[in-house]
């Protein structure tokens, strides 16, 4: 799995390789003008709880603008699905995030 957002120390950044990345995510089918049909990136992100709505704003603002760039698409074709995820669910390495200090 693509993870397009990492955590570090409860801090959030856009993964450095997210623009070679994203040919290479879930693929969909939308339809364009007339009958033809392109497959468009679908990301999935998941995140500890806590990010204010500002910061998800800039996360999908700043992902759908450099697949646009990338792939030469309009935004409207670019879906990004944000799961938040508290800390006694996600585990590394064998240790409960909620676990950590």
């Amino acid at each position: 799995m693509l993870r397009t957002a990492i955590d570090l120390n409860g801090c959030w950044q856009i993964h450095p390789r997210i623009a070679r990345a994203i040919s290479h995510g879930q693929q969909k089918t939308k339809t364009t003008t007339g009958n033809r049909k392109q497959a468009m990136p679908t990301y999935h992100v998941e995140l500890f709880e806590g990010r204010t709505i500002e910061q998800k704003r800039k996360l999908v603002e700043e992902v759908t603008r450099v697949t646009c760039e990338t792939l030469g698409c309009s935004a409207s074709a670019v879906d990004i699905i944000i799961t938040d995820i508290k800390r006694e669910n996600w585990s590394t390495g064998g240790q409960l995030w909620a676990d950590k200090k």
